[in-house]
């Protein structure tokens, strides 16, 4: 099936966060999401899952494990399974980006 944003799951979080879910399986997700200026997500950790964020406009900042890196568009970063993270949006601007995740996350996320 296409996908588009028009036509799959969207949702909020955070801080005014908006989420949009192109592929939800129990073995795979995938996400886009767009984040504010000046929010943030709560650190937090995955048991099971992987991660890769992949910043399509703007720039992110990520904690990973108490370390910070700046991610630009274009770039991605992979996040394995019990590392404490978190995205961050520094930026004066909304910052979008795609996550995919392996398994799903549902019921696999542990708040720090």
């Amino acid at each position: 099936m296409k996908k588009t944003l028009a036509n799959v799951v969207y949702y909020n979080w955070g801080e005014a966060c908006e989420g949009w879910r192109l592929v939800d399986t129990p073995g795979l997700s995938v996400i886009h999401e767009a984040m504010p200026p000046g929010t943030s997500e709560a650190l937090h950790y995955h048991e099971k899952a992987q991660q890769f964020f992949y910043i399509l406009q703007g720039s992110a900042t990520f904690e990973i494990e108490g370390e910070k890196t700046v991610v630009f568009a274009g770039e991605g970063i992979h996040i394995l399974p019990t590392l404490q993270h978190r995205i961050i949006n520094h930026t004066e601007e909304k910052i979008f980006f795609t996550v995919t995740s392996q398994p799903n996350t549902s019921g696999d996320r542990v708040n720090c």
